[in-house]
């Protein structure tokens, strides 16, 4: 029997160990280089679509005369893959990037990353949807901001040109440098809700749908929305209820209501029906017309799903549980639906 050459031995033990640093060394670079190549993808695609976009917001809805007249060359830019409207309906459907953005969003609000990452930057995601207090947290995880510099993020700072409030916290991908003041990350929200949105908002359009209203009526649709795919209908449905002065009736102002409460530990809690009868102004089942203010910060799709609905007699609609959309332009005709899906009314 050959005995075992020690040396020999040895060399390979160090050979595999050294793989295995190599090894976890490479990985180590793939995970803290990550975060900033899936901010780079999105920033990317970002671009392209606005890039693409005119100088001007186009819009379709006529709020004096109550109507709403599709244009073919509107719904055809609306529809093409160029557009931050098809944008963002391409990011919905893809999965594997998805995947990539919650991993991303994972890692970078994680203590033990920031701890380990110190010397570098952050990336920070802001999801359509957000309340301005989701969007302070989520800056506020990514730089360890405490609940002071938390709160001083969504109040308006002296130097901002543009004062920060509820509609106006663009979401996306934001690369930051450890040590960014909430000042600073102000100034870099600000900038983006400018190029996305003020620079596309011209006067013509301003004169038919003040940005204040068109800000709100896209926070809707942003919680309403299964995806951008029903964005436009369900603008359409709401336009249908302001021309006729009906109640809203949207359960996402009940949630952002009932989420004012101290008493509530979510932001998006569960509307039950006790909630429609709510002494707010928020409450869209009790007032009639818009809420006074934006409920949450609207993606660039859902502000063009606001000044661009679909012309559809539907007053009423929901999601099943497979997240198909149903409307109805009668209650009866909403009733039944929800009885087929449901086994109740509502």
């Amino acid at each position: 029997m050959r005995g075992v050459d020690g040396k020999g031995g040895m060399r390979r033990v160090f050979g595999i160990l050294s793989l295995a640093v190599l090894f976890s060394i490479v990985t180590l670079g793939i995970i803290f280089s990550f975060p900033g190549i899936v901010a780079w993808h999105l920033q990317q695609e970002e671009q392209q679509a606005l890039s693409a976009m005119s100088t001007q917001f186009p819009v379709t809805v006529d709020p004096q005369n109550k109507i709403i007249v599709e244009n073919t060359t509107v719904n055809t830019f609306l529809e093409s893959t160029t557009s931050p409207f098809q944008a963002a309906a391409i990011n919905a459907q893809n999965v594997l990037w998805g995947i990539f953005e919650w991993i991303t969003s994972t890692l970078t609000t994680a203590s033990w990353y920031q701890n380990i990452a110190a010397a570098g930057g952050r990336v920070v995601i802001i999801t359509p949807g957000m309340r301005k207090e989701q969007v302070a947290n989520t800056f506020a995880k990514a730089l360890a901001w405490n609940s002071t510099q938390a709160k001083n993020f969504t109040t308006a700072a002296a130097s901002s040109t543009l004062p920060l409030s509820e509609g106006s916290f663009s979401p996306g991908t934001y690369l930051v440098d450890v040590g960014t003041t909430p000042t600073e990350a102000q100034m870099l929200v600000n900038k983006r809700f400018s190029e996305e949105i003020l620079d596309h908002y011209g006067t013509s359009t301003a004169e038919i749908v003040p940005l204040d209203q068109a800000l709100t009526i896209a926070s809707l649709i942003q919680r309403e929305a299964g995806g951008p795919d029903d964005m436009r209908i369900i603008s359409g449905i709401i336009w249908n209820r302001l021309f006729i002065n009906m109640n809203l009736q949207i359960d996402a102002t009940l949630q952002y209501a009932k989420a004012n409460s101290k008493s509530v530990t979510s932001w998006w809690p569960r509307v039950v029906p006790a909630d429609a009868f709510r002494k707010s102004p928020y409450n869209t089942y009790k007032n009639k017309g818009l809420p006074p203010t934006p409920i949450a910060n609207p993606s660039v799709a859902a502000v063009l799903a606001a000044l661009n609905p679909k012309n559809t007699d539907c007053l009423f609609y929901f999601h099943d549980n497979a997240g198909q959309f149903h409307c109805t332009n009668t209650y009866a005709e909403h009733v039944a639906l929800l009885k087929k899906y449901f086994g109740r009314g509502k």
